[in-house]
């Protein structure tokens, strides 16, 4: 946050729109932490828990809005990217620090939260006292 508005970002939604884009992504990064948790109870090794989670976080993030806008993607590449749950946090924070109306897209961050820790929380749990 400090290097975007050291180069000049201007967050038009204020204090308030920096503090809830920055909440929704925490938010995000504890949920799908929750699946990592448990790919950490099942697999053996650390290295093994780090290259899964590269193998599915680098697609995860290149078909997404981060890099690129989607109406520039081919059709079918734009249908994978709007069903992308990285797409819809990118969108919700920025309009958020742009001050835009983002709560169609904050809803669906929100349920996929919801899911993530609603599936991989229980499991997670399972996992770590059958272990112990």
């Amino acid at each position: 946050m400090g290097l975007g508005f050291a180069m000049g970002f201007d967050a038009q939604g204020g204090v308030l729109g920096v503090v809830a884009a920055v909440g929704l992504v925490v938010l995000f990064g504890f949920s799908v932490s929750w699946v990592w948790t448990a790919l950490g109870s099942v697999l053996r090794t650390p290295n093994a828990v780090l290259s899964l989670g590269l193998v599915v976080l680098f697609p995860l993030g290149f078909l997404s809005n981060v890099f690129v806008e989607p109406a520039t993607m081919a059709s079918w590449l734009r249908s994978v990217t709007d069903l992308n749950p990285v797409t819809h946090l990118v969108t919700a924070s920025r309009s958020l620090m742009q001050g835009r109306s983002a709560s169609g897209e904050i809803g669906w961050v929100l349920l996929a939260c919801s899911a993530l820790i609603a599936v991989f929380g229980p499991l997670t749990m399972w996992l770590y006292r059958r272990r112990n």
